[in-house]
Parts: structure tokens; C-alpha cells; sequence
């Protein structure tokens, strides 16, 4: 057997080396089908379906609060603490709240990202720092020792992985913090942190209200044998408990216990899946083309097979050298395509993480390659089936007397068939990435309600010298933002604690005058921002009513707020919704009264969905209760109207920053242009991917039509000449093979379009990115129609045309 097999594996690498042409376009076709699928399958399984790189993963589980008004919501730390008391389903649980941070020492100022934590954190994950400990629970305590644990990137760019750099210090916001710990090398959660601080040290506002649900996530392990389901049943007795004990704060609060994986995938899985699919049809399309140059080889070889099996040789033996070639065809270009997805993951992983969970964890590696090598020997059996089926049941010794022309009728056909497939899986692909384009096409001419145009965006890490007191903060960010006005160019600028289409921002319980609710979690929710009184100006918003807020609108003035439109839609049908008040948070913010109406903006996307495009409310930065300054302040960011660039614009911001002291970072340089593209990645990513498959489709389906009527009317010499010694002349020939040809693409649109409309409108994971197109758009159908047939005339235009220029007396006397 093995001898058998070593004797086809050598006649397979002698044909190869007879045909170069063949192996080489055949090779090419599934190095880039196989490479495809290695690649986006190398993504799928360090995404989605490998596990965590942590302990025991499985029993690691995300518990969220939810109410009447959103599914998941932050966790009240006081309710947390409950928990922990007293859930028996779990070994450990533990909180997180994650934020930026401000290091000025060692070394130059710069912005950094924190995890303030609990104790345990990193025993609850199942590791320990790779040096030094993790906080103490007296250290978690309001007052404890400010004590950090740094990441591996921190200790290596600011203390060289210095051994003694426990009991170092780094200071954090103006707080000097002793480093106990270094985190784990490649350790992250949800996001990289460069510093871990305790969680237990956090603000008061936030620790002791227990209404309060300001970014504050709880993790747990689950004990051995408990499951999820028994974690969620027993939760929801303790936060039921916790609803009649504390009905002011969590009255109409629920629970909900889900694997951590699920959270940290999140909607990544199904578009992952839908790629996935998408790359096998071009792996599908890649196998027709190697059938049908297979079938066309097979024909040539007919002749051949017939003197083997004359020779001895049954159709069993043929049928496996055909098999034995197609499988080692395969898995050389397997061998290829590995090698171009290892390329492109490690050109295109760097510019995944914003966009893609995990991605640090994707590569070609032991599971990809073993995925890889099943394919390769699939494809290689199902393309290899077609020809070898053929010479099962051809007529060997009608091809050894007619050298194989009794077989081209039976040829025409399955190559046909193949064509008709190439044709229909291409159309699917190429309506996916024209829906998607033209889903991005609309986003783009979307009116976000504001002007985008000339529109720079920063933060600054304001010294902490200079925002020791309420006031002095206060002071502090209207003389900075009075700097930047006097730059020259700057037209306009202030602060906001909310861009829109930033991903970020707040959803606040309200109601208005004095018509408070029983149940805050079942009340409303409106997006609140934080701004100046040149906000309005700054970002191109259009006022409709009253006022907007001004300088005198201070902390010692009464409260004011501007809303909506949307907002004085739904709640003022009278419309007039000025003289009356808003009072909103779980601390009862309030009351303000509304001076003014402004145009609906859309902050949370182009898209406008989201629980924060719906109603809006904008209050003065100056009139925060003092208690609230030091909260909310740091998150402020400032716009800039300008028509300079950054290159141009940034030395004077600098100058104008470091005016009152060079330890202020500045950080998060953003045009409003780059966050209006960044808002679109979740449609962005797939397109681009869905675009490159269809256009290899689209170069695959060519290449087939282009080798079937190459390989038609080589076979048909003959029949051409004889039409043409008869009297046809080039022009009706052409349109013979033409006409045969545009069948075929026909019959490939119309099965692929019935395909399409299918898949488009079952496929959750694919309707739900598009926006003002619909899933059968008509357009997009009829666009990428056209686009087939006219790439389908032209492939099978050239053989054809070349044919119609042989001579009819070369033609009749050609064998």
C-alpha cells in the first residue's frame, strides 16, 4: 500500500512538472482560497473559541444589575459589598472600575490607563503578580496606603525591570503611591491598564451611594460543580432581598450572571462566524476552478488513462492517481496559504485592537494549522471527485480510438455547472460588501447635528497643583480654556464631558418639576453633558429656543439646563418646555430649569440608536456642586474650532497647556473627522474583509469563464471551422459562444440572487450592520449584477474572439 502510494505521489510531482502552467495558476488559485480561510479561522479561534488566558476560565462569570431600561448596567459598590457577604456559589468575587490616571514622576508627564481594583483581583483570575503581591483588604479600605501594582510595559519604559522596584514610587493625580506589585507579563482583563490602585480608596460619592452605578464592574469565580444557572438563582434571591431592604435605591434592580468570555467577546462572535462563512464560499469558488481545470487536464489525459487501463490498470487505480494528485495539489497550497495568512495576520493585527477583542491572542498557530490541513485535504478530495468520477464512467476505449473528442459534450456540461456555481457564490459575496458600502456611504452623509468640519479635540491632565480646592479647579479650567481661545487661528473653543460619537457618556433617571417617580430604575433616562457656555458656537449646534447656557451661570447662580428638541417633543406637547424644571440622577441633581432648546444631536452614533440619542440635556460645567468638581472635571474635554491642522495647531496648545506648569500631559489628539470614522469600524471592519473576498470571487469566477470558453473552444476548432467554411462569419461565431456564455452567467445570477435574498434577510449578524439600505436592495442587487456580466463578457470575449481568427482550412485539418 505504502509502495502504491509512493509511486502516485511521484507520478503526481512528474505531471506537475510536465504541465507548469496548470500547477502554477492551480497552485496561486488555492493559496489564496486556503490562505483566506487560514486567516480568518486563525481570528475565529483566538477570538471566539479559544479560552482565556486565565485559571480555570469556565468558572469565571460577569455579574451585572439591570432595571426596566437597559438589559446591564454598572454595579452599586454598597450592593457589591452584599454580595460578597453573602453569595455561597462562588470562591472569590471581586470589582473593577476602569479609568485614566495622570503619572508625573518618574520621568516625563504623560496619560496613562488604570484599573482601580479590589483585593483579590488578580487571585480571582488565578495568578499572582509576577513580582512583588496585590493589595491587602486593609489596604482596600478608604484611608488604606496608597499602594499600586504596575504593568510589565510601566516597569520596563520607567524602571528599566529593575528588581528593586518594589517600595519605589510613582505618583498618580498628585498622590505619591508605593509600588507592592508587578502585574503578570501579558496580563490584561477587559482593556490594558498600566497601573492597578486600590478600588476601596475611590471617592465617597461613589463608594457609599448606594443609588450610585458609576462604571463599577464584579467578577466572580464560581465554585467546583456550581454552574451558571445556579450562580444567576441564587443571586436573584440576595438582590430581591436587597430590593425590599433598600426600595429607594434598588427598587425595580434585577441580576444577571454571565460566563466572563461571552462579555469580553461580545458582539464579535457572530460577525466573526459571518466572515468565516463568507471565506468558505470563496474556498468554494477556488474548488470549482480547480475541477474545471482538472476536467479539462482529464480530457487531454484521456488517451493516456485509456492505454493504462489497457495496459492492465482497473478505474479504481485511475480514479486514485487522479485523487492522489488533487489531494497533493491541495496541501502544496496549503503549505502557500499558510504562509500568506501568517503574513497578513502580522500585517494587520496591529490595527485591530480598537477594533477586535482578543486580538492579541490570534496567530497562526498548532490549532489553525491542523484546521488548515483538513481543509487542504478536503478540497483536495471534493475538487479532485469531479474528474476522477468523469473517467469512472467514460467510455476508455471510445478515448483510445477518438483521443478523448467523445467526451468534450459530457465536459461542457459539469464545466458549465461549475461556472453557474463560481457565478452564484461570487454574487452573494459581492451584494454582502456592496450593502455594507453602501451602508458606510450613508453613514458618512449623515447630519450628526452638529458641524464636523474643522472640529480638534484634546485633554489635559491639569496639574494637580492648581486643582486643590473646588474653586481653584474651577479657575484653573477657565483660564486654560481662555489660552487656547487666544491662539491665533482658534475661532471658537470649550469644554464638554461627553464628544459625540465618542462611544462615551452617561445615562441619568429623571423627571420633571415635581412629579417624581416611585421607582428611579423604571424612570426615564436622558444623555446629560457637562459644557461651557461656548459649546454651542464650538460645535455648529443650531439653538431653537430660549437660551443656551452663558458665563453667568455659575456655581453661586441658579441651576439651568438646555434640552433637545427630541426631549421637548415628548414631554412638552405643547411645546413649552421653558419655565418648567428637570431633576435628574439617583443624588437628585436639581431642579434645574430648562432656558432653551437646541437641535437633536447624535452622540451615541450616525446610527441614531441607543438609549443616549433619544433625550439629551446640557448643563454647566461651572454650576457642578463643589462635591462633584473633582469627579467631573478630569473628564472634560476640550473642543477646538479651528481651521489649522494639527501639526499646526498643537505647538500653541502646548505653549498655552505648559503656560501653567509642564506637568500636564496632553493627550487624546482627535479631529472630529477621525471619530466620526471611528463610530463606523463595526461596519467598517466586515466590509473591508467582505470587499476583498468578493473581489478574489470576482477574480476566481473570471479566471473560470475565462479557462471554460478557452477550453470550449479549443475543443470545438474543428466545429468552427466547418460554420465558418459553410458561410458564418466571425461575427455570428462570436455570438454563438457568447450567447452560450451569458446563459450560464445568468443562471449563476438568478440562483445566487435568490441566495442572497435569503441569507441577507435571515442572517441577524449581517442585517443588523446595515443602515439606510435594506437587506434586498434593489440597486445593490442590479449593480453587482451588471458588474458579472460585463467581467463575464469581457473573460470569455478574448478566447472566443482569438478563435474566430483561425483560418477554417487550419481548423478542418486540426486533429
Amino acid at each position: 500500500m505504502i509502495a502504491a502510494f509512493g509511486q502516485d505521489l511521484r507520478y503526481a510531482l512528474k505531471q506537475f512538472r510536465k504541465s507548469p502552467g496548470f500547477t502554477a495558476v492551480a497552485l496561486v488559485t488555492l493559496a489564496l482560497g486556503i490562505g483566506a480561510n487560514t486567516a480568518i479561522f486563525s481570528v475565529v479561534q483566538g477570538v471566539v473559541l479559544s479560552p482565556l488566558h486565565y485559571f480555570e476560565p469556565e468558572r469565571l462569570v460577569m455579574i451585572w444589575e439591570n432595571n426596566p431600561r437597559f438589559p446591564r448596567v454598572w454595579n452599586s459598590y454598597p450592593n457589591f459589598q452584599d454580595w460578597q457577604r453573602s453569595a455561597r456559589s462562588f470562591q472569590q468575587m471581586v470589582a473593577f472600575r476602569e479609568q485614566q490616571i495622570d503619572l508625573t514622576f518618574p520621568g516625563t508627564p504623560s496619560h496613562l490607563n488604570a484599573c482601580q481594583v479590589s483585593s483579590g483581583f488578580f487571585r480571582t483570575l488565578g495568578t499572582e503578580p509576577a513580582l512583588g503581591r496585590e493589595f491587602t483588604p486593609q489596604e482596600n479600605e478608604p484611608g488604606g496606603a496608597p499602594v499600586v501594582v504596575i504593568s510589565q510595559h510601566l516597569w520596563r519604559e520607567r524602571f528599566g525591570r529593575s528588581p528593586s522596584v518594589l517600595d519605589k514610587s510613582v505618583t498618580l493625580d498628585g498622590v505619591n503611591y508605593s509600588i507592592v506589585g508587578v502585574a503578570p507579563n501579558g496580563f490584561r482583563l477587559n482593556a490594558d491598564a498600566d497601573v492597578y490602585t486600590p478600588l476601596g480608596q475611590l471617592d465617597s460619592l461613589i463608594l457609599n451611594n448606594r443609588a450610585s452605578h458609576d462604571g463599577i464592574f464584579t467578577f466572580a469565580r464560581l465554585k467546583p460543580a456550581v454552574s451558571v444557572s445556579q450562580s444567576q438563582a441564587e443571586m436573584t434571591t440576595i438582590q430581591n432581598g436587597l430590593d425590599h431592604l433598600y426600595p429607594n435605591d434598588n427598587r425595580d434592580l434585577g441580576i444577571y450572571v454571565e460566563p466572563l468570555k461571552q462579555v469580553i467577546v461580545g458582539n464579535a462572535g457572530p460577525t466573526l462566524t459571518l466572515l468565516l462563512g463568507a471565506v468558505a464560499l470563496v474556498l468554494l469558488i477556488a474548488c470549482a476552478n480547480i475541477a474545471n481545470l482538472l476536467l479539462a487536464r482529464s480530457a487531454v489525459r484521456s488517451r493516456e488513462f485509456a492505454i493504462r487501463s489497457a495496459l492492465g490498470a482497473n478505474r479504481a487505480r485511475l480514479a486514485r492517481q487522479l485523487l492522489t494528485e488533487s489531494v497533493i495539489l491541495s496541501l502544496i497550497g496549503a503549505i502557500l496559504g499558510s504562509l500568506i495568512a501568517f503574513v497578513g495576520i502580522r500585517s494587520v493585527l496591529p490595527a485591530l485592537p480598537g477594533i477586535l477583542p482578543r486580538s492579541e491572542d490570534v496567530s497562526v498557530n498548532a490549532p489553525v494549522l491542523l484546521y488548515t490541513l483538513i481543509i487542504s485535504i478536503m478540497v483536495g478530495i471534493l475538487f479532485g471527485l469531479a474528474p476522477a468520477l468523469k473517467d469512472w464512467s467514460g467510455d476508455l476505449q471510445l478515448s483510445l480510438k477518438e483521443g478523448g473528442r467523445g467526451a468534450t459534450v459530457a465536459h461542457r456540461r459539469t464545466q458549465s455547472s461549475f461556472v453557474v456555481v463560481q457565478v452564484a457564490l461570487t454574487l452573494v459575496l459581492l451584494v454582502g460588501a456592496g450593502l455594507l458600502l453602501r451602508t458606510i456611504l450613508h453613514l458618512w452623509n449623515v447630519n450628526p447635528g452638529f458641524d464636523a468640519n474643522n472640529i480638534f479635540t484634546l485633554k489635559v491632565g491639569v496639574s494637580k497643583s492648581l486643582t486643590k480646592t473646588p474653586s481653584s479647579t474651577r479657575v484653573a479650567y477657565e483660564q486654560l480654556i481662555e489660552r487656547i481661545r487666544h491662539i491665533p487661528g482658534v475661532e471658537a473653543a470649550d469644554f464638554t464631558t461627553v464628544v459625540p460619537l465618542s462611544g462615551n457618556g452617561g445615562y441619568l433617571p429623571f423627571w420633571l418639576d415635581s412629579q417624581k417617580p416611585e421607582s428611579l430604575q423604571a424612570a426615564p433616562r436622558m444623555g446629560w453633558f457637562l459644557t461651557g457656555p461656548d459649546y454651542l458656537r464650538t460645535m455648529g449646534m443650531h439653538l431653537l429656543q430660549g437660551r443656551f447656557i452663558t458665563e453667568r451661570d455659575s456655581s453661586k447662580s441658579p441651576c439651568v439646563t438646555v434640552i433637545d428638541s427630541n426631549f421637548a417633543r415628548a414631554f412638552f406637547s405643547d411645546g413649552k418646555p421653558i419655565g418648567h424644571s428637570i431633576t435628574a440622577g439617583f443624588a437628585a441633581f436639581g431642579p434645574c430649569e430648562i432656558v432653551g432648546i437646541v437641535n437633536h444631536v447624535k452622540y451615541a452614533g450616525l446610527q441614531d440608536s441607543g438609549p443616549a440619542n433619544q433625550y439629551q440635556a446640557y448643563y454647566s460645567l461651572y454650576q457642578v456642586p463643589d462635591q462633584w468638581v473633582p469627579l467631573n472635571y478630569p473628564d472634560a474635554t476640550m473642543i477646538v474650532r479651528t481651521p489649522l491642522d494639527a501639526a499646526t495647531l498643537i505647538p500653541g496648545v502646548k505653549a498655552s497647556v505648559y503656560q501653567a506648569g509642564s506637568d500636564q500631559p496632553i493627550y487624546n489628539e482627535q479631529t472630529m473627522q477621525q471619530i466620526i470614522s471611528s463610530s463606523m469600524s463595526e461596519q467598517r471592519f466586515p466590509m473591508i474583509l467582505l470587499a476583498t473576498f468578493a473581489a478574489l470571487a470576482l477574480l476566481l469566477a473570471s479566471v473560470g469563464i475565462y479557462g471554460m470558453i478557452s477550453y470550449s473552444v479549443t475543443q470545438r476548432v474543428q466545429e468552427i471551422g466547418i460554420r465558418m467554411a459553410l458561410g458564418a462569419d466571425k461575427a455570428r461565431v462570436l455570438r454563438l459562444f457568447m450567447g452560450q456564455e451569458l446563459k450560464l452567467v445568468l443562471c449563476g445570477i438568478a440562483i445566487g440572487t435568490i441566495g442572497a435574498l435569503i441569507l441577507t434577510r435571515t442572517l441577524k449578524s449581517f442585517s443588523h450592520l446595515l443602515y439606510g439600505v435594506g437587506s434586498q436592495d434593489p440597486l445593490t442587487f442590479a449593480t453587482v449584477s451588471l458588474v458579472l456580466i460585463v467581467l463575464a463578457a469581457l473573460a470569455g470575449y478574448i478566447p472566443t474572439r482569438r478563435a474566430t481568427m483561425v483560418d477554417p482550412m487550419v481548423a478542418l485539418r486540426c486533429e
